[in-house]
């Protein structure tokens, strides 16, 4: 896939997450989210590009193996295509929230969403650094049970102690998705930005000054937001359901 083929592709998958975006908005929405239906157009799209590029990236894996073993040259069709359309999410994501929502409460994400996009788009336009690109989607199959908790939180369906309680059946999804989304985070956001961060350090004498850059300030950004992120997580949905229990005692 020449470099125009690969602008193309990312321009389209802009595009196409754009009218995923819109065609959310005619479906139905409960109740409780109704007034918050940018939010959720937007997480619903998120989920959609998380559950294909999660699923994606283990296919290549499977399907690939060898690029596994060379995460710098190694590129195949699935792979490149999987990161190009990947890039384009993340251009639609981050138009979509800097249109819509205030700075104040999206400038981390839009920072985290430039430095995917410029590493992302690095890796596509070179055909470089693709395998790499691809272990760092691995996080998505975390991103499908996050942005589900979000998704349950926006209807209303919140877990026992929370102030919407619909029923106990609601309750327990709740309470499966939270347990399954933090599980989940420690696997594929934690162990897999130790290892690219391992993997990054062993391999440094192989990459140019610039990408060795961009790759470790990246990395060290997003680890720390993922560690914020995780305390929020573990403080919501564990830390004070505990409290709670402890004080009823």
């Amino acid at each position: 896939m020449d470099l125009r083929s690969t602008l193309l592709l990312i321009g389209g998958s802009a595009c196409s997450f754009k009218l995923l975006n819109t065609a959310v908005g005619f479906l139905p929405t409960p109740e409780p989210s109704r007034t918050k239906a940018w939010k959720w157009r937007n997480i619903s799209t998120s989920l959609t590009h998380s559950s294909l590029t999660g699923a994606g990236a283990v296919l290549c894996f499977y399907l690939q193996p060898h690029i596994a073993e060379d995460l710098i040259s190694s590129c195949s069709l699935l792979s490149h295509s999987l990161v190009a359309a990947s890039t384009g999410y993340f251009i639609h994501d981050f138009l979509d929230m800097a249109l819509n929502q205030p700075l104040k409460k999206s400038w981390e994400l839009l920072l985290h969403h430039s430095v995917v996009i410029s590493c992302f788009s690095l890796a596509a336009a070179s055909r470089l650094y693709v395998g790499f690109a691809l272990v760092s989607l691995l996080v998505e199959i975390n991103s499908v049970f996050l942005h589900t908790r979000q998704l349950l939180l926006l209807s209303g369906r919140r877990n026992r102690s929370g102030p919407e309680i619909l029923s106990p059946r609601l309750s327990l999804a709740f309470s499966i998705t939270s347990w399954l989304n933090l599980g989940t985070f420690l696997v594929f956001r934690g162990f897999t930005l130790c290892w690219m961060s391992r993997w990054l350090a062993c391999h440094s004498e192989h990459m140019p000054r610039y990408v060795l850059m961009m790759g470790t300030a990246g990395l060290t950004l997003i680890s720390i937001m993922n560690a914020v992120l995780f305390y929020k997580l573990l403080r919501a949905d564990i830390l004070k359901n505990t409290s709670k229990s402890s004080n009823n005692h």
